[in-house]
């Protein structure tokens, strides 16, 4: 068959506007290249398209089963054109820096439905903190990350906010501030802290709390590990500020236990980062959308 699509998307046009100069301006085309691409349909299909009527044109019958099915061609061959072309990209590998409490308690059932949906996209997930994750961000290393921190904020970079996440304060469930109905921060004095390393967000969310309340931060044990730190509060021996998500399970279990504290909710929130220069491919955003739908 001699007939381009391109035919039948002019056709599609001057069908629109019934016009065939609008249709010329619209696409491009002179008038002429128009009528002639008119022509080469009629011919090709041995019918009469438009017919003249009191100096407008309009669809003839025929005319307007062409329309229905030049419709369905063009719909087709665009699904054609999108899926093959997502197929091809929604592969390769995506590199995602994020921190050990998003890795290991947020990110799995994310990550599974992704994988479900793309088999095809391999997903490196590596570890560090915030600080360092922003750098890789900065440097290529990544492709995204996802923090959990206060609000941040870099001209060269787009924070996405997800959700807030809420700071909690556990102990062993015997521990002696357990029975209290409102802990304040100065009743906090001289407790031992079990907390995360010196560069950790939240670490430095802690120290401030404590610095603005004049009061000294005394820790025991200083660990990487969000696991760890949890075995060690099970076994009395301290108390930690954990992001409430890490925490849950234990809580519901009764392994460990809240210390209520009376003052306001101490927030982070889980940030999605990537750089502003950043091209999204196909299987990035899809990513993306799983994660901000949640």
């Amino acid at each position: 068959m001699g007939m381009n699509i391109d035919y039948l998307q002019t056709f599609r046009e001057v069908a629109k506007w019934n016009s065939f100069t609008k249709a010329g301006e619209m696409l491009g085309y002179a008038q002429s290249s128009v009528t002639t691409q008119i022509k080469k349909l009629e011919e090709e299909f041995g019918v009469v398209l438009f017919e003249r009527w009191g100096g407008k044109i309009k669809l003839t019958q025929a005319g307007v089963q062409l329309l229905e099915y030049a419709n369905k061609i063009i719909s087709l061959l665009e699904e054609a054109k999108q899926n093959l072309s997502e197929q091809m990209e929604l592969a390769g590998t995506l590199s995602i820096g994020t921190i050990e409490s998003i890795a290991g308690f947020y990110l799995p059932p994310y990550l599974q439905a992704f994988k479900n949906k793309h088999p095809k996209v391999n997903l490196l997930l590596q570890q560090g903190i915030c600080k360092d994750l922003l750098k890789g961000i900065k440097e290529g290393k990544y492709d995204l990350a996802i923090i959990l921190a206060q609000k941040q904020e870099d001209p060269d970079l787009n924070f996405i906010t997800i959700k807030e996440e809420q700071l909690v304060l556990v102990a062993k469930p015997d521990h002696h501030l357990v029975q209290f109905s409102n802990v304040s921060i100065k009743d906090l004095s001289g407790e031992k802290l079990i907390i995360t390393e010196q560069r950790c967000s939240y670490r430095e969310i802690i120290e401030n709390l404590y610095r603005s309340h004049a009061i000294r931060l005394e820790y025991s044990i200083e660990l990487e590990s969000i696991e760890a730190i949890k075995r060690c509060v099970s076994y009395g021996l301290g108390i930690a500020f954990l992001p409430l998500m890490t925490v849950d399970e234990e809580i519901k279990k009764e392994e460990l236990a809240y210390i209520p504290l009376s003052y306001p909710e101490i927030k982070v929130y889980l940030q999605l980062v990537y750089h502003k220069k950043k091209w999204i491919s196909q299987s990035m955003q899809r990513l993306i959308n799983l994660l901000l739908e949640s």
